[in-house]
């Protein structure tokens, strides 16, 4: 409940200010080039990988990528960024 509160009390503060919610709320930022690339910030790991899909874990569940030929190109602490034929994006918010 007070965790709900804070959530909601930030997300109003943000709002209210203007400020960029990926930053004070720590959302993935994510920047998709064409069907070629993407970059990923703010991400929480890798969850799987393979070839054909690509898990990505967030804070507020996963990012699910699909496509041919995926690869991670780089892998930082935040950042993660991946080319191939990306063909779908996914998100699947986690319960809490």
């Amino acid at each position: 409940m007070v965790k709900a509160f804070k959530g909601r009390l930030l997300q109003n503060l943000t709002d209210a200010f203007e400020l960029p919610a990926d930053v004070v709320l720590n959302l993935p930022r994510i920047t998709i080039t064409g069907s070629l690339q993407m970059l990923i910030e703010n991400h929480q790991g890798i969850i799987a990988y393979e070839p054909e899909k690509i898990r990505i874990r967030t804070r507020q569940g996963e990012t699910v990528i699909t496509g041919t030929g995926l690869k991670i190109d780089s892998l930082f602490a935040g950042e993660v960024r991946i080319n191939g034929r990306i063909s779908g994006i996914e998100f699947r918010h986690s319960r809490g």
